[in-house]
């Protein structure tokens, strides 16, 4: 069920405001009305917006029905602001949220009409999944209060959240974002402004490859699809794939590229940090050092926990299927 906490629970922000109401726009308006943020919805219309507001509405009540959402959470819906244009909705909010179309020349004019209403010291962040944040932050004359935000579909129920400041971003305006997402019950990380941050460079290297597996004929989409769900993507609610390859043992995963490799070329080259790793016999849990460290006490640890929580996740596989 969605986190809901009572109006003024939060120290910061008391208002915000969300620019563009899209999918991610009003994902993220949910997820904010249920921590009882004061929010103001503005699109690019007021019909727009008045639209927007009523698409808002009836997702909310789906969720209620299915109990998904508190009952509340309607009635904060209801009462939420809507505004004509930008400088309305941004004049008086502590935290701004940007989720226009991906592209350069229109955040550009959003993000200005942004800052020529709010005050200095509002946060103002960037729902881009891809575009770099330093080239965003450009734009602005007050940078320092500028960071991107990458929510991900859907945004109410996914936790996890990137967190991308530019150069110029203030440390206490990542510090006070990351304790707002913490506090509404997201999970988010800091990374860098690489080329599509962390999450979409990794994801997009297994669409890749899962599709070069059908390509090649070894699979179905279906039966593609099946294998990471109930196989390697099993692991992944719990562990990431670095903490995987300790339990599986780097050794391991280095003779398994060396086969790949001489299967598939030169993109399943031995990665060089793995090859250092197991040159220092460094193999992972079963040595206590790999990618991480672990005491004989943690390592069992580990492996109890594994095992608790992938016999947790198939029964309810199981019940839900």
């Amino acid at each position: 069920m969605l986190k809901t906490l009572a109006p003024d629970t939060l120290a910061w922000p008391r208002r915000a405001a969300i620019i563009g109401a899209g999918t991610m726009g009003l994902g993220v308006a949910e997820s904010w009305l249920a921590a009882g943020v004061a929010l103001t919805l503005v699109d690019v219309a007021p019909e727009q917006t008045r639209l927007a507001h009523a698409r808002l509405a009836q997702r909310v009540q789906k969720h209620v029905e299915a109990g998904l959402v508190a009952p509340t959470v309607s009635a904060r819906v209801a009462s939420m602001r809507r505004a004509d244009d930008i400088a309305s909705a941004v004049n008086d909010a502590d935290l701004v949220f940007e989720a226009v179309f991906e592209r350069i020349d229109i955040k550009r004019e959003v993000l200005g009409a942004i800052e020529a209403a709010t005050r200095p010291t509002t946060l103002i962040a960037s729902n881009t999944s891809s575009l770099p944040i330093d080239d965003l932050a450009a734009l602005l004359r007050h940078p320092q209060r500028f960071l991107g935000m990458h929510w991900f579909n859907p945004p109410e129920w996914t936790p996890g959240i990137e967190l991308i400041p530019a150069q110029s971003t203030d440390p206490q305006v990542v510090a006070q974002a990351r304790s707002f997402l913490q506090a509404i019950g997201k999970r988010p990380i800091v990374v860098g402004s690489g080329p599509g941050f962390v999450a979409n460079r990794i994801q997009l290297a297994l669409f890749r490859e899962a599709l070069a597996c059908v390509d090649d004929g070894l699979a179905s989409p279906e039966a593609v699809d099946e294998i990471v769900r109930s196989c390697f993507g099993f692991r992944l609610p719990f562990f990431g794939p670095l903490q995987i390859a300790d339990m599986a043992g780097l050794d391991v995963y280095r003779d398994v590229f060396g086969i790949l490799e001489r299967g598939l070329g030169e993109r399943f080259q031995v990665p060089e940090a793995l090859a250092a790793q197991v040159d220092q016999g460094h193999y992972g849990t079963k040595t206590g050092t790999g990618f991480f460290s672990y005491t004989a006490e943690e390592r069992e640890q580990l492996l109890i926990t594994r095992d608790r929580y992938y016999a947790a996740l198939s029964a309810l596989m199981e019940q839900l299927q």
